[in-house]
């Protein structure tokens, strides 16, 4: 058995479905375009990753220490994401070692934390 699909509330489908597109490498999924409301989209190994708006007023707050998991083949790897990531304009510490991984982690403009690591 594998995770084959996750749905995440977010702040902003659109901005999270191009930084995932552009730097995470994941595509469009399925005939629905994206849209400020929801959008699809999946990895190489067949996860689908739904990303709906929060409901208007509402928040979007995940609990302490949740985040979502991009595992590189090697720390040149991890340095040259965190580059393109802050050459694009995102607030992102430099990589450090951590639990045993080169990593660092950033928050998403959809409102989640992502960690980058190898």
């Amino acid at each position: 058995m594998k995770l084959n699909h996750l749905n995440l509330t977010v702040t902003d489908v659109l901005e999270t479905h191009r930084l995932l597109e552009k730097h995470f490498g994941l595509k469009d999924y399925g005939a629905l375009a994206p849209s400020p409301a929801m959008s699809f989209l999946h990895d190489d190994n067949g996860l689908v990753l739904a990303l709906f708006r929060s409901a208007p007023g509402v928040a979007v707050k995940y609990p302490a220490g949740f985040h979502v998991g991009f595992v590189q083949e090697s720390e040149e790897r991890v340095n040259q994401i965190n580059q393109r990531l802050r050459d694009d304009g995102y607030k992102v510490g430099k990589p450090r070692r951590l639990h045993g991984s080169w990593t660092f982690y950033f928050q998403s403009p959809g409102g989640f934390t992502i960690e980058v690591l190898c």
